[in-house]
């Protein structure tokens, strides 16, 4: 944990013990002197007038003790021990904020709608969901919600308007289902100060007879893997890729996080392909999913997503620590921190807050020795294809929740993602939600310390990151299915074409159960009737035919040309 998360976990804990239970402005001035001061696109002024409303609002529930989860990272770190106290001191509202596993907060989201009972009055769950609750009709909607039953807890400062991923948590009937409170995105890293080496460059040059930079496409990111393994830098041994391979519900979001789309599995569309997105699920005109195997249209056992499978494997197992095959994406994350990666394909950036932290990869003058850059992209993918994956991790209300304890919850929800509290919330997790926070003079001057990330938020190119669509019709139903058959493959049980045929013919017959039963109505799925998979392989897009050569011609470009291209 950083020393600003050590420190502000210290404030939160006193103002938790000295704040009397009916609370007052006393303990929000007292917060802001001791934590925010001024990193806030606010002024003081606004700062307070944002504050008394929330003063005012939670009046009616003062005494009230509402309990809400999210996954563990730095981000939701900093609101449970920091801005959950803090809150609570101010408004009188006891919150209770756990941190659990990622797995462990679908679960819980699944048995709430599966039960009805009230497990917790507020989830942060994945913006990946919004298929899911869509067609359930299980969370509310905060569009009629901020207009009916919860007027009266909206703030009029929550500027919907300054959210960068709203997009992603509106369905297609227009309304908004999730409030974003983290986003990060998996980014390609790489050591920004070996690339530059000129001994380095030379060898690389003589030996691959191109210049060594960031790689634009798969073939270079292979050589640039084999080149850097088995290489001693500065006394280290290094490896030429970082991933994770253990058999676990993270392996599955390692695909389903646009790993595929990356390899050019699915079709052509921001933020996500249609009608075959990343998961190899197509959907009709109408929105409902009709197959995920070629034979019915999907591209889940397709030739492309064969290939991104046996790449991920060849690496993983040639290229990384060999550690990393039974490592966990929470384990996994931190290992570029420790000095021995030359660079890593698949980076969320939610680990760019422990890097900054580590002495073996930054300079003593607090800049980097890393930068992070656009995933390269396979032999499949074409112009206009999603390029990578973001996390939005959103705020979601559902339907079980009793209205009292669904308002009480929405007024922490707001709280921190404030903007009052954006900016620090930030400086400490930098997982951004806001256009203020990005362009904020706070992170101008911090930018030449976070490696390109700040760049990468305020350039036009983020848009091409997205989270899982709408294509998706129950996650957690079919999320777990692609841990267990990939996790077949990964340890060598299958090949990649038998565990993606078992994949896709898994989600197949959840999606036909969810058909038969009619839950989802007319947003759920119509499936297609099988046919010859040649058929679908002719038609135009996805699913595509095997490429005669998968291996293109490696193509590098330098890193400074490329951010000034985001400029």
């Amino acid at each position: 944990m950083n020393v600003l998360l050590k420190s502000s976990t210290a404030l939160g804990l006193a103002l938790a013990m000295t704040q009397p239970a009916w609370a007052d402005m006393a303990a929000a001035i007292e917060f802001l002197d001791a934590e925010i001061g001024d990193v806030s696109t606010l002024t003081r002024a606004e700062q307070e007038a944002e504050m008394q409303w929330y003063v005012d609002a939670a009046a009616p529930f003062q005494g009230m003790s509402i309990n809400v989860v999210s996954e563990t990272i730095t981000t939701h770190e900093y609101e449970s021990q920091v801005l959950a106290p803090a809150f609570s001191a101010i408004t009188g509202i006891n919150v209770t904020h756990d941190l659990i596993g990622e797995g462990d907060v679908v679960e819980k989201l699944q048995t709430q709608m599966q039960s009805g009972e009230n497990i917790y009055d507020a989830f942060v769950n994945d913006s990946d969901l919004i298929g899911t609750h869509w067609r359930y009709q299980q969370v509310r909607n905060l569009t009629d919600w901020m207009a009916g039953e919860g007027a009266d807890v909206t703030s009029p400062t929550l500027n919907l308007d300054d959210f960068i991923g709203l997009q992603f948590t509106t369905a297609p009937d227009g309304k908004l289902y999730q409030l974003p409170d983290q986003q990060f995105a998996n980014l390609y890293w790489f050591r920004y100060d070996w690339f530059n080496d000129p001994e380095i460059q030379a060898d690389f040059r003589e030996t691959y007879g191109y210049d060594l930079g960031v790689p634009v496409n798969w073939a270079a990111y292979e050589d640039i893997a084999e080149f850097f393994t088995g290489r001693e830098i500065d006394g280290v041994e290094v490896y030429g890729n970082m991933d994770y391979g253990k058999k676990d519900p993270s392996l599955g979001w390692r695909y389903t996080d646009a790993w595929m789309s990356m390899a050019g599995m699915g079709d052509v569309g921001e933020p996500n392909g249609l009608p075959v997105d990343e998961w190899g699920i197509r959907v009709n005109e109408n929105s409902q999913p009709v197959g995920a195997c070629v034979e019915r249209g999907g591209a889940t056992n397709s030739p492309a997503a064969v290939y991104a499978v046996d790449k991920a494997i060849n690496w993983l197992q040639n290229y990384s620590p060999p550690s990393a095959a039974g490592m966990t994406f929470s384990e996994a994350g931190p290992v570029p921190g420790q000095g021995n990666i030359a660079q890593q394909m698949f980076m969320y950036t939610t680990f760019v807050a422990p890097l900054v932290a580590s002495d073996a990869v930054m300079n003593e003058d607090g800049t980097p020795k890393w930068r992070l850059a656009p995933s390269p992209h396979g032999a499949y993918w074409e112009e206009g294809m999603k390029v990578g994956y973001q996390d939005v991790g959103s705020w979601t209300l559902m339907q079980s929740t009793p209205v009292d304890r669904a308002k009480a919850a929405w007024l922490y929800a707001q709280f921190v993602t404030s903007m009052t509290v954006d900016v620090k919330k930030a400086d400490v997790g930098l997982t951004f939600i806001r256009e203020s926070t990005i362009n904020s003079d706070h992170f101008t001057q911090r930018a030449d310390k976070l490696g390109g990330l700040v760049e990468f938020y305020r350039s036009p190119a983020r848009t091409q990151w997205s989270p899982t669509g709408t294509n998706v019709p129950d996650y957690p139903k079919l999320a777990q299915l692609w841990w267990q058959n990939i996790g077949d493959a990964m340890s060598g049980a299958k090949t990649s074409q038998e565990a993606l045929d078992q994949l896709c013919a898994d989600m197949e017959s959840v999606m036909e159960r969810i058909e038969r039963s009619g839950i989802q109505g007319d947003l759920g799925p119509v499936m297609n009737e099988p046919q010859d998979a040649s058929y679908w392989l002719e038609q135009a897009g996805a699913p595509k035919p095997k490429l005669e050569v998968e291996d293109e011609e490696p193509q590098t470009v330098s890193y400074d040309e490329l951010i000034a291209s985001w400029q």
